[in-house]
């Protein structure tokens, strides 16, 4: 799987999330990882991953598929209160 991501929106991202792109493509390496369909998402369809990052971050990582084989990463960011619990929920 390729996964890529427009620099503008990763640079814009990290100011605002304090998350690189380059971690959030880590997530979709776990396997115990939470993955849905965005239900918000308008004109392309979108997925959310809740997941830790390969140093072990829990991050929120939103994505669309560019072609089965190419993955395009949105947004990134640290996992809130309710989604860290969410992950954790039947994982102990």
């Amino acid at each position: 799987m390729q996964v890529i991501w427009i620099p503008i929106k990763a640079a814009a991202n990290e100011a605002a999330h304090g998350v690189k792109f380059v971690d959030a493509a880590t997530v979709l390496n776990d396997e115990r990882a939470l993955t849905r369909e965005d239900p918000d998402s308008i004109g392309e369809q979108r997925f959310v991953t809740l997941g830790r990052s390969g140093e072990g971050k829990l991050l929120v990582v939103k994505f669309t598929y560019r072609d089965p084989d190419v993955l395009r990463i949105v947004s990134v960011w640290k996992a809130r209160r309710r989604q860290r619990a969410s992950y954790e929920e039947g994982r102990s």
